[in-house]
């Protein structure tokens, strides 16, 4: 039997460093890695930690010259020159060295940079976790592998995941990412039950995961955490759980009954404080449902005077704002300061413009105030709501007075089997006394049979009496001062949608509503007045806002209204609502929690296509409606019942004018003939009857434009 042959190492020995010359066997040509000034700063805090591999350097007769080139540990050597340069190394210091003579210079260099196995990165996270717990601080690791704090805080963060979880990592059944999703709870149970719930999905995406893990959390974003304050929360004993490798808005507060206490402590101290200003009535919420104050009358306060010195500090800011314009005229970047110190003072204008208001007393005694929160988490007071029970009851007119009218049981008229008769004999007496009910039942009846002609022949008459009855009812509430029996009612939903109140349309009609009621008269009685020297444009701007909260498209199943949903359906067509445009989307809250994982499916195949619907299809409902929701975000899905069903076009046979006019010498029905002649008689009359000035007509050459100044 043949003895194998010993393996016989390169020697090792100490060459002065003014020896060594860089080979042009190298293979390494490209910069990668540490830089050499990093790389320098490393050996001089712990010296050499590998040696360089040299080769003698031969002259023509092959005779050894003395000098050594080195074809693998370039950069080291780089690293060392550049430490001679700047004299914290002698240039004949020794350095370790490993001397070869058999093979091929360029294979010694290949083999050592191919064969280097790199670290995988769990060994580096649990090398600075052992740094740490031997009491080296998170700047000195940092300053010792030249990364950032950050970076170390990073990797030790991804250390303290579960062991379980990390074994699987290093076994590359967990990527990076995944990893990273991970260490946003801290507690280890609670990641081993999410990672065993996803293991044999093919869904494990790092913000499935993320929400797993945060589900019974609250978002450092809502509007309670920024209420309270972040740190007022952490002060109280609440902990947050952080993201270190993407932006978490903060994070999400972990302790969600610490933070509904502090935040109803907090709304119950701004209640006391409003409750020394007089009101009956305060209520706090988080977060009030849309149309709380449907049916209660709003209060319209008056502006605080501003005093001189806010006068004179709005006058400076305006100036200081003016100055600023005229100087930076033309430029088209402004520096960063001057943009900001103009934003500024546009902030504190709106403030000084934003006068407090003042209410009446005995008003104020009657009526209430909402607090809550509104969604950037700012305290939000609703002043001057009047329940309908704290009305105050409308005086009836003395029994003896010449105003007053005799009930019908006691006075001149009886009723018998429900119909009025007149008494037999009249009571002798000259004195002027009140007209019987039936006389003035009477004479009134013609009167409005009288009003109703003369108003139907006034089109825009009869627009201002109806936009008066309206404005009456929807910013006035309780006030009876029309004849017209027009009902316009802004009714409450039963079924309160998650983010109704902060939708777009929601903000959009309250900004709207407050503008209008901030410009037109406080008593009701003023009201007509005021409309009349309104413009055309502002009254149909006025009436359309109207109209528009009167609208009920809300399809419960305990009152069916078909007739009315269809009509809603052409209201949708005309103004070419989409319900996508405006800001709707589906989300876990809005729809698809709340529906059958076959509907979940059926609207990811719909917006995306059937291949989409398939990769989720074996999901868990929870799990299969979060994925939807990223799925279908931006992708103009909406459900059926809020789509607006397309405009179909029908072509009459015959036109509107052959149809509705009649051709000269065809007979028109009786009926019809009758009608227009009423019409046009009734036309006539209104002409002369109605003054235009007074039917708030366009003659006034400068009408007052409410829309503007609401706007």
């Amino acid at each position: 039997m043949t003895a194998k042959t010993k393996i016989t190492l390169s020697a090792s020995r100490d060459i002065p460093f003014d020896k060594l010359r860089l080979s042009q066997a190298n293979v390494r040509h490209i910069k990668a890695g540490v830089s050499i000034e990093q790389l320098a700063e490393d050996i001089a805090r712990r010296t050499l930690l590998a040696s360089l591999t040299v080769r003698p350097l031969l002259d023509e007769n092959g005779t050894e010259t003395g000098l050594y080139e080195i074809p693998a540990g370039g950069r080291r050597f780089r690293a060392l020159e550049l430490l001679v340069k700047q004299k914290r190394l002698n240039k004949t210091a020794p350095v370790p060295c490993i001397v070869r003579l058999d093979g091929v210079a360029e294979e010694d260099s290949l083999a050592e940079n191919i064969q280097r196995a790199p670290l995988h990165p769990l060994d580096q996270f649990r090398a600075f976790e052992a740094m740490r717990e031997r009491g080296t601080g998170e700047e000195e690791i940092a300053a010792a592998f030249f990364v950032s704090t950050g970076v170390v805080r990073q990797r030790l963060k991804l250390a303290s995941v579960s062991p379980a979880l990390l074994d699987h990592y290093a076994e590359d059944d967990m990527t990076l990412e995944q990893l990273m999703a991970f260490t946003v709870n801290p507690d280890h149970a609670r990641q081993e039950q999410v990672w065993a719930a996803i293991a044999q999905s093919h869904l494990k995406e790092p913000h499935t995961i993320r929400r797993m893990l945060t589900e019974s959390t609250v978002r450092a974003s809502d509007r309670r955490a920024r209420f309270v304050g972040l740190d007022a929360y952490e002060e109280a004993g609440g902990t947050i759980l952080r993201d270190l490798f993407q932006s978490d808005n903060g994070g999400w507060l972990q302790d969600a009954s610490l933070l509904d206490r502090m935040v109803a402590e907090g709304l119950n101290d701004a209640a006391q404080d409003i409750a020394a200003e007089g009101w009956k009535w305060i209520e706090t919420a988080p977060e009030f449902a849309y149309g709380h104050s449907f049916g209660l009358r709003r209060l319209i306060g008056d502006p605080v005077e501003p005093t001189e010195e806010e006068t004179a500090a709005y006058e400076a800011l305006k100036a200081e704002y003016a100055q600023l314009e005229d100087q930076y005229d033309g430029t088209e970047d402004l520096p960063d300061a001057v943009d900001a110190r103009l934003g500024e003072i546009e902030d504190a204008m709106e403030a000084c413009q934003t006068r407090p208001l003042t209410f009446d007393a005995e008003e104020m005694a009657r009526a209430g105030v909402f607090v809550s929160i509104d969604h950037g988490g700012v305290l939000r007071i609703e002043r001057g709501y009047v329940r309908p029970e704290d009305e105050m009851l409308v005086e009836q007119p003395d029994a003896h007075s010449e105003d007053a009218q005799v009930p019908a049981s006691a006075g001149d008229a009886s009723v018998s089997n429900g119909i009025m008769s007149e008494p037999d004999e009249e009571p002798e007496d000259d004195g002027i006394k009140p007209l019987p009910d039936r006389l003035v039942a009477e004479l009134t009846a013609h009167r409005t049979l009288a009003l109703r002609n003369a108003l139907g022949g006034d089109p825009d008459l009869a627009f201002l009496a109806a936009l008066h009855a309206m404005c009456l009812k929807l910013f006035y509430r309780y006030a009876p001062d029309t004849c017209l029996e027009i009902d316009a009612k802004s009714v409450g939903f039963s079924a309160q949608a998650p983010g109704l109140t902060e939708s777009a349309s929601a903000q959009a009609i309250d900004a709207r509503h407050n503008g209008w009621a901030a410009h037109l008269p406080k008593a009701s009685g003023d009201l007509w007045d005021s409309l009349a020297t309104f413009n055309a444009e502002t009254r149909h701007a006025l009436f359309a806002h109207c109209v528009g909260l009167t609208v009920n498209a809300v399809d419960e199943a305990y009152h069916r209204r078909p007739g009315a949903l269809t009509h809603a359906d052409r209201i949708a067509q005309a103004t070419g609502l989409d319900m996508a445009e405006i800001g709707w989307r589906p989300t876990v809250d809005s729809y698809l929690g709340r529906v059958t994982k076959a509907r979940i499916l059926a609207a990811v195949a719909e917006a995306k296509g059937n291949a989409r619907a398939q990769l989720i299809d074996h999901l868990k409902k929870p799990e299969m409606a979060s994925e939807a929701e990223t799925l279908l975000a931006d992708s103009g899905w909406v459900p059926e019942p809020l789509r607006t069903p397309p405009v179909e076009v029908e072509v009459p046979e015959t036109s509107m004018d052959n149809a509705e006019t009649p051709s000269e010498g065809q007979d028109m029905p009786s009926d019809d003939a009758d009608r227009f002649d009423v019409e046009e008689t009734a036309a006539e009359d209104g002409e002369r009857a109605i003054d235009p000035e007074a039917a708030g007509g366009n003659d006034d050459p400068e009408p007052k434009d409410a829309l503007q100044a609401a706007e």
